[in-house]
């Protein structure tokens, strides 16, 4: 069986740490981007089963990011989970305008974190999910 793929999406290296260690503990294989236009090029490149997006980053916001990720056909029911240190009912109805599935405000609680993650993760899409990428990854590897 194949790990889920978990992108972490934050300008903070402390906060995409965190959440990689914890995570990781899971037995998630994280992959990381610390910038809007890192993270869409993450989302092609890797084909997360989930994301975890910061609103607040460089070169693009996560509104946007989700936005964009929510308009590929490809991408389209792919969880967004919004992890901000915005806790306003503003911030978090824009979020879901924007085509988030979830929000997590910061400080987060690491069993809620994994929580969350793991209840999006246990379903048939994800590991739907979970066996394209392998399948791609053995084709890859018969190619070299």
């Amino acid at each position: 069986m194949v790990n889920p793929v978990v992108l972490v999406v934050d300008d903070s290296p402390t906060v995409r740490k965190i959440v990689q260690l914890t995570l990781q503990r899971e037995r998630i294989e994280v992959v990381t981007a610390s910038d809007g236009l890192s993270a869409l090029a993450a989302v092609a490149d890797t084909q997360p089963d989930l994301i975890l997006l910061d609103i607040m980053l460089p070169r693009m916001d996560g509104y946007n990011i989700c936005q964009v990720v929510r308009k590929s056909m490809a991408y389209r029911d792919l969880p967004i989970i919004m992890l901000s240190g915005k806790d306003g009912l503003f911030d978090k109805m824009r979020g879901k305008l924007a085509g988030s599935t979830e929000y997590i405000t910061k400080p987060f609680d690491s069993s809620e974190l994994v929580q969350t993650v793991k209840r999006y993760l246990d379903t048939p899409e994800a590991r739907e999910r979970a066996g394209r990428r392998q399948n791609r990854a053995g084709r890859l590897r018969r190619r070299i």
